[in-house]
């Protein structure tokens, strides 16, 4: 049945409620502070995503709830609403697919498969073409994917959102090669790996967190040889795209991604 009643505790899981058709209640307030989502003028702050509010969701009389299964505190807060007898449904999204599955089941809920089309296999449809792009590419180019916060840079691997998306594009993270860079920043590994790319995500305090890198890594002397640094091949990702979950803007994501590999200069 199509609930109508809906409260969501992340704010990227509420614009895929509401791409499915759906409108909610509720919601934690990264998805207004963040994502800057049009929800109407009726809609209730239920807390932040890590701490939601059980009471002020509960007073609410939610008929569905949607949380994530990756947050400890929708775990336990699931358990609290199972108990008030509020359906619950948990969702983890990482890459592109889990999306996709995602937007499935919540457009079978609503009734609305046209929908799923327009917002996800249409979508699938423009990142296989952007990715058969690179069919002809056996080598890819080299590639350090760092991401940087206001007190530190780590090098990150394939397996994340971001990771995913170079790999799909056959970006060859030299992390793969240098696991060891996953756990250090080592300014010699980066040296003999010379990557032809640097892309950057960053978490919290986007200035402070180029600040930090900028310091750490871009302006190291050890490290103007590098292809990466000295051909000006340094990305830093914007949020929309590569922090938080892009949704039905996926495919800009590899899109962006495929130019600054392949059409930048």
């Amino acid at each position: 049945s199509n609930p109508q009643r809906v409260v969501s505790l992340l704010g990227s899981y509420t614009e895929t409620w509401q791409l499915a058709g759906g409108n909610v209640i509720a919601t934690t307030d990264d998805a207004i502070n963040e994502r800057n989502l049009d929800l109407g003028d009726d809609i209730e702050i239920i807390g932040t995503v890590k701490e939601p509010n059980l009471e002020k969701i509960i007073s609410l009389n939610p008929d569905f709830v949607i949380l994530s299964s990756d947050i400890a505190s929708h775990v336990q807060a699931a358990e609290t609403l199972k108990k008030a007898g509020i359906t619950c449904a948990f969702f983890k999204v990482e890459h592109f697919s889990d999306y996709l599955d995602m937007l499935n089941i919540l457009t079978d809920i609503i009734g609305r498969k046209d929908l799923y089309k327009k917002n996800g296999l249409d979508i699938k449809e423009k990142i296989d073409k952007i990715i058969s792009k690179t069919d002809n590419i056996s080598n890819g180019p080299t590639i350090l994917y760092l991401r940087a916060y206001a007190t530190g840079v780590k090098s990150k691997s394939d397996d994340d959102m971001v990771g995913t998306m170079l790999k799909d594009l056959k970006a060859q993270n030299i992390a793969s090669v240098y696991p060891s860079l996953l756990e250090n920043l080592n300014i010699e590994q980066i040296i003999i790996a010379n990557p032809d790319y640097i892309f950057i995500s960053t978490m919290g305090e986007e200035s402070a967190a180029i600040d930090e890198v900028q310091k750490s890594i871009l302006s190291n002397e050890a490290l103007q040889g590098i292809n990466a640094i000295k051909n000006n091949h340094v990305y830093i990702l914007d949020k929309e795209h590569f922090h938080y979950k892009p949704n039905n803007r996926w495919a800009e994501s590899y899109e962006i991604l495929y130019e600054d590999l392949y059409e930048s200069k």
